[in-house]
């Protein structure tokens, strides 16, 4: 049984990270010739203020993109 875990930031749309969580499965079904029923995805959200890249938290860093 694969499992895989996604840790991100919070604050992406919700039905953008369903969709990924779908597409993942799929792909670790296909890819390992597991059945899909098999396959777990899970999705750590963590507060941006609980996540730092060196010393910057990603709540201080300024938006680049349409995601967090």
């Amino acid at each position: 049984m694969p499992i895989v875990t996604i840790n991100m930031v919070a604050g992406r749309d919700r039905a953008m990270v369903q969709d990924c969580l779908r597409e993942v499965a799929k792909t670790v079904s296909r890819t390992l010739d597991a059945p899909l029923s098999s396959v777990r995805v899970l999705v750590n959200e963590v507060d941006p203020e609980l996540w730092s890249v060196g010393t910057t938290l990603k709540s201080e860093e300024r938006p680049t993109g349409p995601t967090p």
